[in-house]
């Protein structure tokens, strides 16, 4: 049994590494084909030809597209992300000074979503059909249909514009107490929950109700066993494997929808960084940071494969 496992984990993480390898691909080509570079970008549109071809030199920018794929996908492989071409530092020190406020970021996001959306998604599924499975399912409907940025946007309107409650932007560096951390991190924390929320709780009640409808469940109904119980103890570990998809696939919105968010409220993460990147055609920070979401959404799919293998004996057999 366990060299099954072992096999199966051995393939979902196979295909992962390869996916990231045609991930890098598809990056390198898109920031390949954006309009101008970075030698463009510092010498402006005055410059003449020669010194443009100068500097495009020394930045590596002349040579053939595979020979800059190779050699950029090698410093990968050795964890050399190379060097800012605006800022002229590595980037890999840019993004490690980023990186631990997207993560407080998520992390914060997570604490709130995760238990929120388990608990309403678990709840609507058992009493499926009432009045607050109605309510929570359109609600969740019309959140998903707003797209992030209006949220964002809304949040500002009314509670900074109006109500003056918290600031307009996310300010996460003259943090000194534990009132301040809360309105720097309200807006953002809010903005992202709620789309999360909406998802995650979606996903949870269908896999619950899947499980909820099985032939095993009404034959342990049918010997009396009361309602709590047959979630707790029969329902729930059959329906591990389809809710840790669901918390993967909605935990993974953070890689993208934080770009969003943290633009609008001038958070000072990984997102904002690579939106600076495409501005200032900074190729290699922008294609680090998008390698670094991939990653990271990979991952979380992965994890989910994993635990519903684990967590689901039907899966380790054909």
């Amino acid at each position: 049994m366990n060299g099954i496992i072992l096999k199966l984990l051995a393939q979902r993480i196979g295909l992962s590494l390869l996916s990231l390898l045609a991930v890098s691909v598809i990056v390198f080509a898109v920031t390949a084909v954006l309009p101008g570079d970075a030698a463009q970008e510092q010498l402006g549109q005055d410059a003449t030809p020669e010194a443009l071809a100068a500097l495009r030199a020394q930045m590596g920018l002349d040579a053939s597209a595979p020979e800059r794929y190779l050699r950029w996908l090698g410093g990968l492989v050795q964890g050399d992300f190379g060097k800012s071409v605006t800022a002229y530092l590595p980037v890999a020190e840019l993004i490690g000074s980023r990186l631990p406020n997207s993560l407080l970021l998520a992390a914060i996001t997570a604490l709130f979503s995760v238990p929120i959306a388990l608990a309403a998604g678990i709840a609507s599924a058992v009493w499926r059909g009432s009045w607050f499975d109605r309510a929570a399912s359109t609600a969740s409907v019309g959140i998903v249909s707003v797209p992030e940025f209006l949220i964002a946007t809304l949040a500002v309107l009314v509670f900074a514009v109006q109500l003056r409650w918290l600031p307009a932007l996310s300010y996460v560096n003259d943090i000194e107490s534990m009132g301040q951390l809360l309105k720097a991190f309200a807006m953002p924390v809010l903005t992202l929950t709620c789309v999360i929320v909406a998802q995650m709780m979606r996903m949870t009640r269908a896999a619950v109700i899947d499980q909820l409808e099985a032939p095993y469940v009404e034959m342990v109904r049918l010997k009396g066993a009361s309602s709590l119980r047959i979630v707790m103890c029969h329902a729930l570990p059959n329906a591990v494997g389809p809710i840790a998809n669901a918390v993967a696939l909605s935990l993974s919105y953070l890689l993208g929808g934080v770009i969003i968010v943290e633009t609008i409220f001038n958070y000072p993460g990984v997102a904002k960084l690579m939106v600076d990147g495409v501005a200032q055609r900074d190729t290699p920070l922008v294609q680090a940071c998008a390698m670094l979401f991939c990653s990271g959404y990979l991952i979380l799919v992965t994890a989910a494969d994993i635990c519903g293998i684990v967590a689901n004996p039907r899966l380790r057999h054909r």
